[in-house]
């Protein structure tokens, strides 16, 4: 086992451990190994090896067509670098609750032989962090007999549980590169009419949790007349920044980690990595204690935005697939859609624009498309918000429900969906 940073060995030399037919764990998002997993895939010797991961930022050489008989990919949630291979039937995806998943490795359901992961600097102790990324991280980290790091100069030392220490490591290599950022892009004008409909359902003292993307995005620029705000949420990118520096997010009122923004990961750019870096303030915790709705059920006013690709008329929430074709995972939603109903003062919201394809089609349809995964059932939704406006679905009946739909839909659509509607429910 490794016991200073002088143990360091090339990328190469530290998977030399890697056999033929094991099941590895890759660190995911900001912390993704890519100089491991650039060496991992230039092995010609393996193969039958099986690849758990969430979503990985940067190159994922794994995943190209060439490497289909020595690599075989599982996505727990499948970024854009893995969308393709799935489809193709050269990658696997498992459709699992965000918050599952560390009970699924340390179950040992996924057997993991080896972690591949990137660490931040030991500090005087010889303790390591898990940086950026601790969601399941935690769990494999926990569980992988052999260890195989990445220490990067660059990676923040984060805060809450996170700690591994350096003799835990089998094998580590050292770097000094810039991690992978994600920018966002410019802000459209649905997104921003979207973000002010949620911003509106936003109260003082209303505890945060949000995705990354334009909607979430949006949102966050519009609550700087907010106060008190908290935030426990799964993930967190750079616009939460703007919000904090503004001194709109206190996290005073939380029942729960009172004065600290608690997340499981974060994706965003250099100045998101400086803001965690030693900041005792933000916590880092697994996903399945982030997402326990038992915990977040002890939040008030938690305020719960998330989005999809399409609904039906029901309140079926499609968030992960666009007909059977895999686009992400069902991550967080659930868990924090739930969480938030049992919420004193609590609001689930679904938000997504009311088209697709420069507004060629509708979002919200009679019925979702065939193979369409149902992420949130109509028996958790509550808050459906388009830039058209917003409707509370819960406690509505099916009717209730499509009229409410068809009320924020895009209009070109609305005498359409207003025809099926009736067809369907006999009016």
């Amino acid at each position: 086992m490794a016991s200073t940073l002088t143990d360091a060995v090339t990328p190469a030399e530290a998977i030399e451990v890697l056999r033929s037919g094991m099941n590895l764990f890759i660190h995911g998002t900001s912390a993704t190994p890519t100089p491991l997993l650039e060496v991992l895939c230039q092995r010609t010797d393996l193969h039958d090896i099986t690849i758990y991961h969430l979503h990985l930022c940067g190159p994922v050489p794994f995943a190209d067509p060439e490497m289909q008989n020595r690599m075989r990919s599982v996505s727990l949630f499948t970024g854009p670098g893995l969308r393709q291979a799935v489809e193709e039937g050269r990658a696997d995806y498992i459709p699992i609750f965000l918050s599952d998943i560390p009970h699924l490795v340390r179950s040992g359901k996924i057997r993991i032989d080896a972690m591949l992961l990137q660490l931040s600097p030991p500090d005087q102790h010889g303790h390591c962090t898990l940086g950026t990324a601790v969601e399941v991280a935690r769990a494999a980290a926990d569980v992988a007999p052999i260890l195989i790091a990445e220490i990067n100069d660059q990676m923040p030392r984060t805060h809450g549980n996170t700690v591994l220490p350096l003799s835990r490591l089998t094998r580590f290599t050292h770097t000094n590169r810039p991690m992978h950022e994600t920018h966002g892009e410019p802000e459209s004008s649905v997104e921003a009419r979207i973000g002010e409909h949620i911003a509106e359902l936003v109260e003082d003292r209303s505890c945060l949790q949000m995705g990354i993307g334009g909607i979430p995005n949006a949102v966050l620029t519009r609550l700087k007349n907010k106060q008190d705000l908290g935030i426990h949420t799964e993930m967190f990118s750079d616009m939460l920044l703007d919000l904090f520096n503004a001194g709109c997010i206190t996290n005073r009122y939380k029942a729960v980690y009172p004065h600290r923004i608690i997340t499981s990961f974060v994706i965003g750019t250099r100045r998101l990595f400086d803001f965690v870096h030693d900041n005792a303030m933000i916590e880092f915790h697994p996903c399945d204690h982030t997402n326990d709705t038992s915990l977040i059920r002890k939040i008030d006013r938690l305020v719960a935005i998330n989005s999809a690709l399409e609904i039906d008329l029901t309140g079926q929430v499609c968030s992960d697939s666009i007909g059977h074709r895999i686009y992400s995972g069902i991550g967080g939603q659930v868990d924090f859609i739930r969480g938030a109903a049992f919420s004193k003062g609590g609001k689930p919201i679904i938000a997504l624009p009311s088209t697709a394809k420069k507004g060629a089609i509708s979002r919200i349809v009679p019925e979702l498309k065939p193979g369409a995964g149902v992420v949130t059932s109509r028996g958790h939704v509550h808050w459906i918000v388009t830039e058209h406006g917003a409707v509370n679905l819960h406690g509505l009946t099916l009717r209730q429900r499509g009229e409410a739909l068809i009320s924020i839909a895009e209009p070109d659509f609305r005498s359409e969906l207003r025809n099926t509607l009736k067809a369907i429910r006999h009016f």
